[in-house]
């Protein structure tokens, strides 16, 4: 069953075309790896799926609970880590125990005392992560998560992918990163130009994919 339906999807920055009638599908219980040049609209378009930008054409269906990443954490930089996930679980009615679990999920028990402001880049990519992650969602969405991390927080995440898919849940990710989405995702969507250029199983070399396929 799929958990993202995307139908003729279309993102108009004035005369700009970012995203031009986009369609396709992400299946449950899966990674899917959302490929593509910088400028190729995989920001944008995640953003219109997500319902964070309302698209110019088309639209987006997500079946079921959604979480999402897209920028390097969302906080107040003068806000501490813990009173960030404190007040997204009070907006979402969540208990409060639910921020002392993401916080050990993401590995930043230590830290969550300390303010946004002074995080590492890898820090902002975990407490997103630990935003995200909040509602126990079925769905993720997830923009360059693995930016500013450390081989041991690759590693991690990509196990952290790798479990959800595998308990049910649905990932969506971009990333530039090939070699780790070649051991991370089952599913490929190539952009490029703001336009799909590729659907299908992540078979073989993703680099020898991407290239061909943005050629």
């Amino acid at each position: 069953m799929n958990s993202i339906t995307v139908e003729g999807l279309t993102k108009r920055h004035g005369r700009v075309v970012a995203v031009n009638d986009l369609s396709f599908s992400v299946r449950r219980g899966a990674v899917t790896g959302f490929l593509g040049p910088n400028g190729a609209g995989k920001t944008t378009a995640l953003g219109a799926i997500a319902g964070l930008a309302r698209p110019t054409r088309g639209r987006a269906v997500v079946h079921g609970t959604l979480g999402v990443h897209i920028e390097a954490c969302g906080a107040h930089p003068g806000r501490t880590a813990r009173a960030h996930l404190r007040s997204l679980a009070a907006l979402a009615g969540l208990p409060r125990r639910r921020v002392e679990e993401v916080l050990e999920l993401v590995d930043l028990e230590e830290a969550a005392g300390r303010r946004a402001g002074r995080f590492s880049l890898g820090m902002r990519q975990r407490l997103g992560l630990a935003s995200a992650l909040l509602g126990d969602p079925d769905v993720l969405i997830l923009d360059e998560p693995l930016n500013g991390l450390d081989p041991r927080g690759i590693r991690w995440v990509r196990e952290l992918l790798r479990e959800r898919a595998a308990a049910g849940g649905t990932v969506l990710i971009s990333s530039h990163l090939l070699a780790e989405a070649e051991q991370t995702v089952d599913d490929v969507l190539v952009l490029n130009g703001g336009e799909l250029v590729h659907s299908g199983p992540a078979d073989g070399s993703l680099e020898d994919l991407f290239f061909e396929a943005t050629a």
